[in-house]
Formats: structure tokens, C-alpha cells, sequence
């Protein structure tokens, strides 16, 4: 989007809008970068409709806005999430007298079913955690890249930003800050130790460089590992493993809390691993769950293979 069309009264409200929610809830930068695309795409269509200011904007302009999506087969959960955006603007603008009305507050959410996450099972974990080829400096970096995201659950943004001194193996634990800013410690299994402490002892020292700083993961150049650089090597170790299906940096953390659960891990438990500010969003894995435990009984029960 041009810095014209956005220009004004238009832009200046978005931008007053981001640094409050950064200073009040402490969002990440990707949150916050989501918030911007939603709010400047909204922005564009209005400006193409003749709109100059938030005070003029109508709920048919916004259910227009929304049309024009659904015509674009966004995802439903996509749309809702773009809802609360418009929705948590609106409610800001009228807080601070940008508009007299918050227009959004007859916006509604359209219905949609949850998609279960993708989960690997146990032999396709162990196939991928394998995969690196640890005989060198980056296949042992990323052997114990993986190897922390699976044993702790930890989100891509998380693990790439991750600074040294949040880990601790002497005694098995790492300190993450998530969402929100908010702060959790989560274990770090025994095979998470090991290939960590062979990354800090013979691989990281080989990376550094005078751009490196605190980041624990770093790239061959010293500098800190994207998530985007992550994703690429995950998708060439679950080629050379053999997985056929889609795996995706979340597919690790939902593939932790579906086997703690199922080796009979507490939910509370698995939701301050995940960092959850509920537990209906840590309650997903039961379904996940429940589909294999059904699946089971089809192909076992003899009642039920008749």
C-alpha cells in the first residue's frame, strides 16, 4: 500500500492505535504486524471508496469489507481474526473521540470449525529428529533446534528469538517469554540437553561472528536464525525422513502436547508448557485425542471390524 493512499486521517489513527496496544498488552511483533496488515487493508478500500475519515465509515462499509474477503475464500477463522482487529480499532477510536460511533460493535463473526492440528506420530518424530546430519556445524545446530522444539513446545517465534542465557541444562529447564510478554518455564527433555550441549560446545562457537549477539540459534553468518530460514531446513529434514504429509514448525508443538497427553500428562500442566492464557485452547488436543482413541477402537474392536 502507498504512504498516500493511507495518508491522514486515515493513517494517523492506525499508527496512535499500535503503540497503544504495544504499550498496554505488551504484543508481539507479529501480532502487531497482523494488526497493521488487517487495518491498512481496510484502510485501502475505504480510501477507494471516497472514505477520508474513520468518523465517516459506516457498518456497510465494513460488511463490504468482509464480503469482499469471503468472494476471496479467506478462511473463516482468518476473517473472524480480521473482525477483532476492526473491532478492537473501532473500540479505541471511540475511547480516544476519533469517531462518535463504534460502528464494528454489529459486526459478527462468521461460523467456523476449529481444524485439528497436524500431528506426527512417534516414528515419524524419531525419523525427523535423526534427520540432521550431525557430523556437521549446522546439521548439529539444527538437530538441537528441533530437538528443543519438540521436547518443550515451544513456538517457532519463540525458539528463534531465544537468548542464552534462558537456558539452563544443569538444571533441565528454559525460560521463555511468549505471548503478551508473558513469562513460563518448561522442562527440557533429556535427549533436549544433550544436543544442546554439544550445539554450545562445538557448533555455536564456529558460527559466531561480529554481528552475533545473544540469540542462542544463529545462522552461518553470525547473525540470528528467521523463522522463515527455520521452516525451510524443517521442510528438507521431513523430506529426507520420509514424511509424506504437510509439516509445519507448529506441527512439532502440537505433536508434543497431543504425546504428553496422551501418555497421560496433566492439562493444566500441558497448558502453562504451552503457554495458554486458557485452557479451551489446550483443550483442542483432546479432540485430537479422542479421533485416535475412536480410530483405535475401528480397527481393533472385534465388533467393530466386522
Amino acid at each position: 500500500m502507498s504512504e498516500k493512499s493511507t495518508a491522514g486521517t486515515l493513517r494517523d489513527p492506525i499508527d496512535a492505535f499500535l503503540v497503544s496496544v504495544n504499550l498496554e498488552r505488551g504484543y508481539s511483533d507479529n501480532t502487531a504486524d497482523s494488526y497493521e496488515g488487517d487495518l491498512l487493508q481496510l484502510a485501502e478500500m475505504l480510501h477507494g471508496h471516497g472514505v477520508l475519515h474513520w468518523r465517516d465509515v459506516t457498518l456497510g462499509h465494513l460488511r463490504s469489507w468482509l464480503e469482499n474477503l469471503a468472494c476471496h475464500f479467506l478462511a473463516s477463522a482468518t476473517i473472524s481474526r480480521k473482525i477483532s482487529t476492526v473491532r478492537s480499532f473501532f473500540k479505541f477510536c471511540k475511547q480516544t473521540n476519533i469517531v462518535g460511533e463504534n460502528v464494528a460493535l454489529f459486526l459478527q463473526r462468521p461460523h467456523y470449525y476449529r481444524v485439528l492440528p497436524d500431528v506426527l506420530s512417534l516414528s515419524e518424530i524419531d525419523a525427523l529428529l535423526s534427520a540432521p546430519d550431525c557430523t556437521g556445524t549446522l546439521g548439529i545446530r539444527d538437530a538441537a533446534m528441533l530437538e528443543l522444539m519438540y521436547s518443550s513446545g515451544l513456538r517457532v517465534s519463540e525458539l528463534c528469538e531465544l537468548l542464552i542465557q534462558a537456558i539452563d541444562l544443569e538444571n533441565k529447564f528454559v525460560r521463555i517469554y511468549g505471548k503478551g510478554s508473558r513469562e513460563r518455564i518448561v522442562p527440557i527433555g533429556r535427549a533436549g540437553v544433550e544436543k544442546l550441549s554439544s550445539y554450545l560446545s562445538s557448533a555455536r562457537p564456529k558460527l559466531i561472528s561480529h554481528l552475533t549477539g545473544s540469540q542462542l540459534f544463529i545462522t552461518i553468518r553470525g547473525r540470528t536464525i528467521s523463522r522463515k530460514t527455520f521452516w525451510l531446513h524443517l521442510k528438507k529434514y521431513a523430506q529426507r525422513a520420509g514424511i509424506t504429509k504437510s509439516v509445519k514448525p507448529h506441527s512439532l508443538r502440537h505433536s508434543f502436547a497431543t504425546h504428553m497427553l496422551e501418555n497421560g500428562a496433566d492439562m493444566r500442566a500441558i497448558q502453562e508448557m504451552l503457554g495458554h492464557a486458557n485452557i479451551a485452547t489446550t483443550q483442542i488436543y483432546t479432540a485430537v485425542d479422542g479421533q485416535r482413541l475412536i480410530g483405535g477402537h475401528r480397527q481393533f474392536h472385534p465388533r467393530d471390524t466386522l
